[in-house]
């Protein structure tokens, strides 16, 4: 039983650190935003260009965003597998053949 507390510690744990960096990164993101649309409305040619690289920067956080949610979801995946392999009293069984 302690090991499946452990398992289920450190999923969430797992949880918590991917979330916390999602959270980071969304809000790196919100600021990027805001200075592109002030870039945008400023109209200024050195800023506008700026926008280039910030746009990238925006597409760049959005892929890890992706990527930590697509691990998020193999993570939980497969600790619900992990944990349904056990019986009620928590003993595993054995797999056929």
């Amino acid at each position: 039983m302690q090991d499946d507390t452990q398992l289920d510690d450190k999923v969430v744990q797992t949880f918590q650190n991917s979330l916390v960096q999602v959270q980071d990164i969304l809000e790196q993101n919100r600021l990027l935003i805001n200075e592109i649309n002030q870039n945008h409305e400023s109209k200024i040619p050195e800023k506008l260009s700026r926008n280039v690289g910030l746009i990238r920067e925006l597409n760049n956080n959005i892929r890890r965003v992706v990527g930590l949610y697509a691990h998020l979801s193999t993570s939980f995946t497969k600790s619900v597998d992990a944990s349904s392999e056990g019986d009620s009293n928590g003993h595993k069984r054995a797999r056929p053949g």
